[in-house]
Protein backbone atom coordinates (compact mmCIF):
# COMPACT_ATOMS: atom_id res chain seq x y z
CA UNK A 1 0.00 0.00 0.00
CA UNK A 2 2.72 2.43 1.02
CA UNK A 3 4.55 1.83 -2.07
CA UNK A 4 1.08 2.46 -4.15
CA UNK A 5 1.06 5.68 -2.06
CA UNK A 6 4.50 6.94 -2.99
CA UNK A 7 4.73 6.52 -6.67
CA UNK A 8 1.53 8.69 -6.63
CA UNK A 9 2.93 11.56 -4.22
CA UNK A 10 6.20 11.13 -6.82
CA UNK A 11 3.80 11.88 -10.35
CA UNK A 12 1.83 14.45 -8.34
CA UNK A 13 4.44 16.40 -6.87
CA UNK A 14 6.81 16.18 -10.28
CA UNK A 15 4.01 17.21 -12.71
CA UNK A 16 1.99 19.27 -10.22
CA UNK A 17 4.73 21.17 -9.48
CA UNK A 18 5.76 21.72 -12.79
CA UNK A 19 2.11 22.87 -13.66
CA UNK A 20 1.83 25.39 -11.12
CA UNK A 21 5.08 26.59 -12.08
CA UNK A 22 3.35 27.14 -15.37
CA UNK A 23 5.00 24.78 -17.32
CA UNK A 24 2.88 23.19 -20.52
CA UNK A 25 2.20 19.58 -20.33
CA UNK A 26 1.70 19.54 -24.35
CA UNK A 27 5.43 19.20 -24.75
CA UNK A 28 5.75 16.85 -22.46
CA UNK A 29 2.84 14.58 -23.70
CA UNK A 30 3.74 15.25 -27.13
CA UNK A 31 7.43 13.65 -26.82
CA UNK A 32 6.50 10.85 -24.28
CA UNK A 33 5.40 8.26 -26.64
CA UNK A 34 8.82 8.69 -28.99
CA UNK A 35 11.08 9.39 -25.93
CA UNK A 36 9.47 6.22 -24.04
CA UNK A 37 10.16 4.01 -27.05
CA UNK A 38 13.91 4.44 -27.02
CA UNK A 39 14.81 5.10 -23.24
CA UNK A 40 12.53 2.30 -21.92
CA UNK A 41 13.06 0.00 -24.88
CA UNK A 42 16.50 0.03 -24.35
CA UNK A 43 16.63 -0.17 -21.02
CA UNK A 44 14.68 -3.30 -20.85
CA UNK A 45 17.50 -4.73 -23.73
CA UNK A 46 20.27 -3.05 -21.01
CA UNK A 47 18.59 -5.71 -19.19
CA UNK A 48 17.58 -8.44 -20.57
CA UNK A 49 21.08 -8.37 -22.24
CA UNK A 50 22.73 -8.06 -18.43
CA UNK A 51 20.77 -11.23 -17.11
CA UNK A 52 19.79 -14.75 -18.08
CA UNK A 53 16.60 -15.86 -18.53
CA UNK A 54 15.70 -17.51 -14.85
CA UNK A 55 17.09 -14.19 -13.62
CA UNK A 56 14.80 -12.06 -15.53
CA UNK A 57 11.68 -13.88 -14.41
CA UNK A 58 12.84 -13.95 -10.88
CA UNK A 59 13.04 -10.42 -11.26
CA UNK A 60 9.86 -9.82 -12.55
CA UNK A 61 8.23 -12.05 -9.93
CA UNK A 62 10.25 -10.01 -7.22
CA UNK A 63 9.02 -6.55 -8.43
CA UNK A 64 5.61 -7.42 -6.97
CA UNK A 65 7.53 -7.42 -2.99
CA UNK A 66 7.77 -4.09 -3.38
CA UNK A 67 4.49 -3.68 -2.86
CA UNK A 68 3.73 -6.77 -0.93
CA UNK A 69 6.22 -6.13 1.59
CA UNK A 70 8.02 -9.07 3.52
CA UNK A 71 6.99 -12.44 3.65
CA UNK A 72 7.17 -13.09 7.17
CA UNK A 73 5.31 -11.28 9.71
CA UNK A 74 5.77 -11.37 13.99
CA UNK A 75 3.06 -14.32 14.21
CA UNK A 76 5.36 -16.06 11.75
CA UNK A 77 8.36 -15.96 13.81
CA UNK A 78 5.93 -16.90 16.91
CA UNK A 79 5.28 -19.83 14.88
CA UNK A 80 8.72 -21.31 14.16
CA UNK A 81 9.84 -20.92 17.47
CA UNK A 82 6.68 -23.07 18.24
CA UNK A 83 7.43 -25.36 15.26
CA UNK A 84 11.76 -25.76 16.50
CA UNK A 85 10.61 -26.16 20.52
CA UNK A 86 8.62 -29.15 19.11
CA UNK A 87 11.06 -30.59 17.10
CA UNK A 88 13.97 -29.81 19.58
CA UNK A 89 12.25 -31.84 22.38
CA UNK A 90 11.02 -34.41 19.94
CA UNK A 91 14.78 -35.26 18.72
CA UNK A 92 15.61 -35.20 22.79
CA UNK A 93 13.04 -37.87 23.74
CA UNK A 94 12.95 -40.08 20.58
CA UNK A 95 15.44 -39.22 18.09
CA UNK A 96 14.01 -42.18 15.92
CA UNK A 97 10.69 -40.51 15.68
CA UNK A 98 12.01 -37.04 14.26
CA UNK A 99 13.48 -39.19 11.33
CA UNK A 100 9.93 -39.17 9.99
CA UNK A 101 9.08 -35.41 10.13
CA UNK A 102 12.79 -34.49 8.67
CA UNK A 103 12.60 -37.04 5.73
CA UNK A 104 9.22 -36.51 4.61
CA UNK A 105 8.39 -32.79 5.61
CA UNK A 106 5.40 -32.28 3.87
CA UNK A 107 3.67 -35.43 5.80
CA UNK A 108 4.58 -34.55 8.76
CA UNK A 109 1.94 -33.64 11.41
CA UNK A 110 4.26 -31.24 13.29
CA UNK A 111 4.91 -29.17 9.81
CA UNK A 112 1.69 -29.52 8.98
CA UNK A 113 0.35 -27.17 11.93
CA UNK A 114 2.13 -24.45 10.62
CA UNK A 115 0.87 -24.25 6.30
CA UNK A 116 3.00 -21.06 5.37
CA UNK A 117 6.14 -22.69 7.18
CA UNK A 118 5.83 -26.09 5.14
CA UNK A 119 5.22 -24.28 2.12
CA UNK A 120 8.49 -22.61 1.81
CA UNK A 121 11.15 -25.09 0.87
CA UNK A 122 14.22 -22.61 2.12
CA UNK A 123 13.03 -22.43 5.39
CA UNK A 124 12.26 -26.35 5.94
CA UNK A 125 14.97 -27.52 4.11
CA UNK A 126 17.19 -26.14 5.91
CA UNK A 127 15.24 -26.75 9.19
CA UNK A 128 15.39 -30.92 8.35
CA UNK A 129 18.83 -30.88 6.59
CA UNK A 130 20.37 -29.41 10.44
CA UNK A 131 18.85 -32.06 12.19
CA UNK A 132 19.31 -34.87 9.82
CA UNK A 133 22.85 -33.87 9.83
CA UNK A 134 23.28 -34.05 13.90
CA UNK A 135 21.80 -37.55 14.01
CA UNK A 136 24.67 -38.61 11.20
CA UNK A 137 27.28 -37.21 14.21
CA UNK A 138 27.82 -33.95 12.51
CA UNK A 139 27.16 -32.27 15.52
CA UNK A 140 30.23 -29.92 16.13
CA UNK A 141 28.04 -26.72 17.57
CA UNK A 142 30.73 -24.30 15.32
CA UNK A 143 31.32 -26.44 12.20
CA UNK A 144 27.67 -26.37 11.97
CA UNK A 145 27.21 -22.76 12.95
CA UNK A 146 30.01 -21.97 9.76
CA UNK A 147 27.80 -23.94 7.37
CA UNK A 148 24.63 -22.29 8.13
CA UNK A 149 26.21 -19.29 7.91
CA UNK A 150 27.61 -19.75 4.34
CA UNK A 151 24.37 -21.34 3.22
CA UNK A 152 22.54 -18.77 4.52
CA UNK A 153 24.84 -15.95 2.59
CA UNK A 154 24.56 -18.11 -0.67
CA UNK A 155 20.84 -17.77 -0.47
CA UNK A 156 21.23 -14.05 0.53
CA UNK A 157 23.38 -13.51 -2.07
CA UNK A 158 20.67 -15.16 -4.46
CA UNK A 159 17.99 -13.27 -3.10
CA UNK A 160 19.45 -9.82 -3.80
CA UNK A 161 19.89 -10.43 -7.49
CA UNK A 162 16.87 -8.92 -8.43
CA UNK A 163 17.74 -5.50 -6.38
CA UNK A 164 21.17 -5.84 -7.75
CA UNK A 165 19.36 -6.09 -11.11
CA UNK A 166 16.87 -3.69 -10.82
CA UNK A 167 19.89 -0.98 -9.47
CA UNK A 168 22.08 -1.43 -13.01
CA UNK A 169 18.92 -0.31 -15.38
CA UNK A 170 18.26 2.32 -12.49
CA UNK A 171 22.08 3.38 -13.15
CA UNK A 172 21.99 3.28 -17.09
CA UNK A 173 18.85 5.43 -17.25
CA UNK A 174 20.17 8.62 -16.81
CA UNK A 175 22.96 7.66 -19.31
CA UNK A 176 19.77 6.50 -21.86
CA UNK A 177 18.05 9.50 -21.23
CA UNK A 178 20.80 11.92 -22.69
CA UNK A 179 21.23 9.34 -25.90
CA UNK A 180 17.59 10.33 -26.24
CA UNK A 181 18.28 13.68 -25.84
CA UNK A 182 20.97 13.54 -28.17
CA UNK A 183 18.91 12.01 -30.87
CA UNK A 184 16.53 14.77 -30.54
CA UNK A 185 19.17 17.81 -30.59
CA UNK A 186 20.37 15.83 -34.14
CA UNK A 187 16.77 16.03 -35.31
CA UNK A 188 16.35 20.02 -33.93
CA UNK A 189 19.90 20.78 -36.01
CA UNK A 190 18.35 18.84 -38.70
CA UNK A 191 15.73 22.01 -38.81
CA UNK A 192 17.22 24.42 -37.95
CA UNK A 193 15.87 26.68 -40.70
CA UNK A 194 12.48 26.50 -38.91
CA UNK A 195 11.44 29.36 -37.00
CA UNK A 196 12.13 29.89 -32.99
CA UNK A 197 9.05 28.63 -31.82
CA UNK A 198 9.53 25.48 -33.92
CA UNK A 199 12.72 25.41 -32.75
CA UNK A 200 11.92 25.80 -28.89
CA UNK A 201 9.28 23.11 -29.06
CA UNK A 202 11.93 20.63 -30.66
CA UNK A 203 14.67 21.41 -28.13
CA UNK A 204 12.49 20.80 -24.97
CA UNK A 205 10.95 17.90 -26.50
CA UNK A 206 14.83 16.56 -26.78
CA UNK A 207 14.99 17.53 -23.52
CA UNK A 208 11.82 15.80 -21.89
CA UNK A 209 14.72 12.80 -22.87
CA UNK A 210 16.96 13.73 -20.00
CA UNK A 211 14.07 14.79 -17.95
CA UNK A 212 12.67 11.07 -17.98
CA UNK A 213 15.73 9.41 -17.85
CA UNK A 214 16.77 11.24 -14.66
CA UNK A 215 13.00 10.72 -13.67
CA UNK A 216 12.57 6.98 -14.06
CA UNK A 217 15.75 6.48 -12.49
CA UNK A 218 15.74 8.51 -9.16
CA UNK A 219 12.02 8.15 -9.03
CA UNK A 220 10.84 4.28 -9.74
CA UNK A 221 13.59 1.88 -10.35
CA UNK A 222 16.63 2.85 -8.05
CA UNK A 223 13.81 3.26 -5.25
CA UNK A 224 12.19 -0.03 -6.13
CA UNK A 225 16.04 -2.11 -5.87
CA UNK A 226 15.91 0.13 -2.86
CA UNK A 227 12.55 -1.38 -1.22
CA UNK A 228 13.54 -4.63 -2.91
CA UNK A 229 16.72 -5.50 -0.99
CA UNK A 230 15.29 -3.91 2.35
CA UNK A 231 12.72 -6.81 1.98
CA UNK A 232 15.10 -9.63 1.27
CA UNK A 233 17.35 -8.00 4.19
CA UNK A 234 14.25 -8.45 6.58
CA UNK A 235 12.82 -11.99 5.38
CA UNK A 236 16.92 -12.98 5.89
CA UNK A 237 16.18 -12.68 9.83
CA UNK A 238 13.94 -15.65 9.12
CA UNK A 239 16.47 -17.74 8.46
CA UNK A 240 18.86 -16.38 11.01
CA UNK A 241 16.42 -17.22 13.90
CA UNK A 242 16.84 -20.95 12.54
CA UNK A 243 20.66 -20.60 12.84
CA UNK A 244 20.16 -19.48 15.98
CA UNK A 245 18.31 -21.57 17.99
CA UNK A 246 19.57 -24.61 15.76
CA UNK A 247 23.04 -23.83 16.91
CA UNK A 248 22.30 -23.20 20.74
CA UNK A 249 20.31 -26.61 20.46
CA UNK A 250 23.70 -28.65 19.34
CA UNK A 251 24.90 -26.61 22.49
CA UNK A 252 22.75 -28.99 24.24
CA UNK A 253 20.98 -25.88 26.28
CA UNK A 254 17.52 -26.44 27.31
CA UNK A 255 14.96 -26.30 25.28
CA UNK A 256 12.72 -23.21 26.39
CA UNK A 257 16.61 -21.46 26.02
CA UNK A 258 17.23 -22.44 22.99
CA UNK A 259 13.81 -20.89 21.84
CA UNK A 260 14.58 -17.90 24.13
CA UNK A 261 18.11 -17.72 21.91
CA UNK A 262 15.95 -16.98 18.76
CA UNK A 263 13.87 -14.75 20.29
CA UNK A 264 16.17 -12.53 21.65
CA UNK A 265 18.19 -12.36 18.15
CA UNK A 266 14.48 -11.34 16.65
CA UNK A 267 14.44 -7.65 15.57
CA UNK A 268 12.34 -5.63 17.52
CA UNK A 269 9.71 -4.87 15.18
CA UNK A 270 9.13 -8.53 14.73
CA UNK A 271 10.17 -9.98 18.04
CA UNK A 272 7.27 -12.08 19.49
CA UNK A 273 6.74 -10.66 23.58
CA UNK A 274 8.53 -13.29 26.14
CA UNK A 275 4.59 -13.97 27.46
CA UNK A 276 3.40 -14.66 24.01
CA UNK A 277 5.86 -17.62 23.91
CA UNK A 278 5.43 -18.95 26.72
CA UNK A 279 1.33 -19.41 26.44
CA UNK A 280 2.52 -20.96 23.13
CA UNK A 281 4.77 -23.35 24.45
CA UNK A 282 2.66 -24.22 27.04
CA UNK A 283 -0.33 -24.99 24.69
CA UNK A 284 2.48 -27.27 23.03
CA UNK A 285 3.19 -28.99 26.45
CA UNK A 286 -0.35 -29.49 27.01
CA UNK A 287 -1.82 -31.06 23.45
CA UNK A 288 1.31 -33.32 23.75
CA UNK A 289 0.68 -34.47 27.33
Amino acid sequence: MFGIVGIVIIFVMVFGGYTLAGGKMGIILKSLPFEMIMIAGAATGTFLLSNDMSSVRHTLKDIAKVFKGPKWLPEDYRNLLCLLFELIRLSRSNPVALEEHVEAPANSGIFGQYPKIQADHEVVDLICDTFRASSMNYNDPHQVEELLAHRMESTRHAALHSSHALQTVADALPALGIVAAVLGVIKTMGSIDQPPEILGKMIGGALVGTFLGVFLAYGLIGPFATRLKAVVEQDGYFLQLIQEVLVANLHSHPAHICIEVGRQTTPSTLRPTFNDIEAALKSIKQAAA
